[in-house]
């Protein structure tokens, strides 16, 4: 029972008045993050060493942007290489046959236990291996003899090297989100009479897309940055065009922070596209898919304290 004095004139009791807790350890991590960021950015402006001019000169240069474009036709090129091989080399991991099985666990052993550097030099000095190759029926007639030097150039073995190596990635993520489908599903395909090919095609690839499309974003991501290896076999990427600037004008950090600057906006694009891409494929999942970025700054925008009075 409520005491007098917790009672007022009418005999109702007085409503609670919820006093916040204090957390003096908050602010005062919130203060040292403040003068620690307030530090980075003095030292960022005001630094000469930093030559915001440089930048700002050199951020659309034409080698730059030449760059640029090389470096995400490699994305594109290698991704779709490397989810096409992996989806390929996921489904003769998981096949009932130990021969084709065992051939898909030695690819994924190799490529995923070497470097992708590696594997860059490998295939840029593939003509010291074979000079020429030979096309033609295996074991039999050759019909053409194409030069290594001509053939595989140094674009190709960068494609090569980023897209072979990143089927071994994917394929892991592929088998990852098929084996996360349950099996009741395959089952009830097959008892309506569906192929295993039509099976994983309409019934178990898109349940598996929730799985697979996270990491392959990432993988993308990842994709865009580590094409900057292939500098080392001389193609013309967005940090080799850098390179060859700052190796005139002798001015490597104005031309590495517009590199990065270029190298964030790819991937902030990028991370806009996989939170789509995300949201799309879960649809129908269990749990309530929360508003977009774009969704919560309209509301923002158009909250009632932020109309003109």
């Amino acid at each position: 029972m409520p005491s007098h004095e917790d009672t007022n004139a009418t005999g109702r009791p007085e409503d609670i008045r919820a006093v916040p807790v204090r957390r003096p350890g908050r602010w005062i991590a919130a203060a040292i993050v403040l003068v620690v960021a307030a530090s980075l950015v003095r030292s960022v402006v005001t630094t000469s060493g930093f030559q915001w001019s440089v930048v700002g000169e050199y951020l659309f240069d034409h080698r730059i942007l030449e760059g640029l474009v090389v470096t995400i036709e490699l994305t594109v090129i290698a991704m779709a290489i490397g989810i096409l091989l992996g989806v390929i080399l996921a489904v003769m991991r998981l096949s009932p046959n130990p021969l084709i099985s065992r051939a898909s666990w030695l690819y994924i052993f190799a490529f995923r236990g070497t470097p992708v550097l590696v594997q860059l030099l490998f295939w840029y000095n593939i003509a010291a291996l074979y000079p020429k190759l030979s096309l033609g029926v295996p074991f039999g007639p050759a019909f053409v003899h194409p030069d290594a030097n001509t053939l595989v150039t140094a674009f190709r073995a960068g494609i090569l090297g980023l897209g072979l190596n990143e089927g071994a990635y994917m394929a892991e993520i592929v088998r990852a989100g098929i084996i996360s489908v349950d099996d009741g599903q395959t089952d009830a395909a097959q008892s309506l009479g569906m192929t295993r090919v039509q099976t994983l095609r309409r019934i178990v690839l898109p349940q598996a897309m929730r799985v697979i499309i996270p990491p392959t974003g990432n993988e993308t991501i990842s994709m865009l940055k580590t094409t900057s290896l292939a500098s080392v076999i001389t193609v013309t990427e967005l940090l080799y065009a850098a390179q060859l600037i700052y190796s005139v004008n002798f001015k490597p950090i104005p031309l590495l922070i517009t590199v990065s600057i270029w190298y964030l906006v790819c991937t902030s694009v990028l991370y806009v596209g996989q939170h789509y891409l995300e949201r799309y494929y879960g649809r129908g999942a269990s749990r309530e898919l929360g508003p977009t970025a774009l969704t919560r700054w309209r509301a923002a925008m158009l909250s009632p304290k932020h109309e003109w009075s």
